[in-house]
Order: structure tokens, then sequence, then C-alpha cells
């Protein structure tokens, strides 16, 4: 690869992304709302959180050595991947030498989530919690055009972080391994057009965030088992601000109103 750097051993920086997904929508009776978690529940079972980081590793280039997944009563469910580099000769199972096994705590693939309401507020939400580490050349941040597609995404919070050092061929330190200046920059445009973005960056210290919040949230997409026509335009005046005020809120990390 033009430009690839030349490395002195292992690339022993550590990349770790975290990663978390909000889904907000507005059910009004108890039982609309524990009907909610239960289509949560349903829909983002363990089961198929490991299919999406199955898929996940398959982009990063990473094989799987170990998944442990659970799903939980009365609600959620996580699922843990314990991950390596491809073998030099790119076989398709890992070698498991003494290399692989010392980075092994270093690269893993983890996804929580976190169905919840409260019977006063008419609000439900359900939020995704997903960490990738990885050691070596791999890079988790080719896959968040993926995760954001795999998940209703209404407000999203990025973390980025490099750690450690490795050496080029003189024994040069390296701190990182790319140029980069924000997460956005391994994000779609159009993604980014559905979105509001903000970046708080500490470069000198490697360690890049971004929030994301949607622009032009569709009402009948917020409403469990509701159609927004039967409605009347006074309360989904009511529902909209509502729903607005409870992103806002997520987003900033306040409680603002």
């Amino acid at each position: 690869m033009e430009g690839k750097l030349k490395l002195y051993g292992f690339n022993n920086l550590t990349k770790s992304l975290s990663f978390n997904i909000y889904d907000i929508c507005y059910a009004k009776s108890q039982r609309e709302q524990q009907d909610y978690i239960k289509y949560i529940d349903s829909q983002y079972n363990s089961e198929r959180l490991t299919k999406i980081l199955m898929r996940v590793t398959e982009m990063i280039g990473a094989h799987v050595l170990s998944i442990s997944k659970q799903d939980y009563d009365p609600q959620g469910a996580s699922v843990t991947f314990l991950i390596s580099e491809e073998d030099a000769a790119g076989h398709k199972k890992p070698l498991m030498n003494d290399e692989i096994v010392a980075h092994l705590d270093k690269s893993h693939v983890t996804v929580h989530t976190y169905p919840e309401f409260h019977p006063e507020t008419s609000i439900a939400t359900f939020r995704v919690d997903i960490d990738v580490a990885t050691c070596g050349e791999i890079t988790p941040l080719k896959t968040l055009d993926y995760l954001i597609g795999k998940f209703d995404s209404d407000i999203i919070t990025m973390d980025y972080r490099v750690r450690g050092f490795t050496r080029d061929l003189q024994g040069r330190k390296l701190f990182v391994d790319s140029k980069m200046t924000s997460i956005q920059e391994f994000i779609k445009q159009e993604t980014l057009d559905e979105y509001d973005a903000v970046d708080i960056n500490l470069y000198q210290a490697s360690l890049y965030h971004t929030r994301m919040l949607i622009k032009e949230p569709q009402q009948q997409n917020y409403l469990f088992n509701t159609d927004v026509d039967e409605i009347p335009p006074k309360t989904r005046l009511l529902i909209s601000t509502s729903l607005r005020r409870e992103m806002i809120e997520i987003f900033s990390g306040r409680n603002v109103y």
C-alpha cells in the first residue's frame, strides 16, 4: 500500500472506539411503553447483535477467537467478541502464537443494549453501547456507517482514542499511524447531511469526540403502534416538542428544560 508506514516489529498501537446510539420513541400508555420494550428486546436480542458484530469484524479484517452473549431479564442484551488480526499468510483462522496471545486483552468488540422508559414522561429510549478495541493495523473507524445504518440512530456519540506507541525501522517512536482531524472523516457525507454534528478533539492526546443529532425527525417514525393522522394537530405539536426536548437533553448531556 502506497505510503504505508514501515514498522519495526509488531504495531503496538491500541485503538479504541466507543460508540453510543440512542433511539427515541413516544409511547403514552404504560402498555405501549412495555410493548415497545418487548419489541426492542425481540429486534435486538443477542442473536441479532451477534450477527451485527460478525459483520463488524469482517469489515475491520479481524478474526473471531471467542463469543460470549447474554439476554437479560427484564430487558437488554450483551455480546462480546475476542478478536485478532489476520496472520501474515492471510489464513482464515489466526495462529495461536505468543504474539497473538499477548494482545488478546486489547482486541475485542462488545455491544450492550439498554431499553428504558419512565411512566411520567410518555417517552421510551433505547441505548446501544458498542466498544471496539483493536491493536496492530486494524482500525475500527471504517465500521461507522454500517453501525449507524443498523440502528435507528437519533443521537450518536463517538469517542476514538489511540494509545501507546510503536516504532519505525530507525527506532523512532510513532504515537499515531494515520493522519486524521475528525471522526467525521470516516462517515459518508450523505449520512452527515442528516445530522447536526459537533467535534471536541484533543489532538495532543490522540483523543477524538463527535456528537450527532438528527436534523429533521419524521413524527411517524417515533410513534409506537399509532398513526400520526389519528392524532389532533395540537397533540402532534406537543409530542414533537416533547421528543425534541428529550433528544436535545441527551445530545447535550444535561437537563436543559
